[in-house]
């Protein structure tokens, strides 16, 4: 079973005011904290979206071994991303699934993705998605036979709608700790920090 995983970041983090890829996190950035996090799951290998701002952040931002994947039309929002990630996936990699990560959350539990991956080699779901005690959340592991319709998506659909909508794809894995956080303000960056917690 070969998963992938593929980071979302090409937004232009228009309520934080500054890039949030950009912003330190206790000596990396909050973008390469997240690559490096999701580089020591249990997977494949990663890929990154970027969009906005995208020559600041290739310069500043430690990758590793991720591919970079370029979002031309990021403006569209979070569809056009899942799009030209998903495609480039399916033409360049031997994935079996997609482990769909948001870039501005950096506290994704290890564990959390561990039992995604084991229900999804027990069930072959379409799609295996966290439930923080009565919420779904993310990241979200997508099997290649629902890529195509995520790759119709418009706007700023994310996998959420469609899975709303076709119940039956679904899996879901219970979990009793609280929903990861986005960085979307100042405050957030804030309360996450790394120093904050040690």
């Amino acid at each position: 079973m070969h998963i992938d995983a593929l980071i979302l970041a090409a937004g232009p983090s228009t309520r934080l005011g500054e890039p949030k890829q950009l912003l330190d996190w206790g000596g990396p950035t909050l973008l390469g904290h997240v690559v490096a996090m999701v580089s020591s799951f249990p997977i494949d290998e990663t890929w990154v979206v970027l969009g906005s701002g995208i020559e600041d952040i290739l310069e500043r931002v430690e990758f590793g071994d991720a591919g970079i994947i370029q979002n031309l039309e990021w403006e569209e929002g979070m569809a056009s991303s899942l799009r030209v990630g998903l495609d480039t996936i399916a033409r360049e990699a031997k994935a079996d699934a997609v482990l769909i990560v948001l870039g501005d959350q950096p506290e994704v539990d290890p564990e959390v993705v561990r039992q995604l991956i084991d229900r999804y080699e027990e069930t072959g779901a379409w799609a295996v998605i966290p439930k923080y005690r009565y919420q779904r959340g993310n990241p979200a592991l997508i099997d290649r036979a629902l890529w195509p319709r995520l790759m119709s998506l418009e706007g700023d659909q994310g996998a959420r709608t469609l899975l709303q909508a076709h119940p039956e794809w679904v899996e879901e894995v219970w979990f009793s700790s609280t929903i990861p956080r986005d960085v979307d303000t100042a405050r957030d960056a804030e309360d996450l920090h790394p120093d904050r917690h040690g």
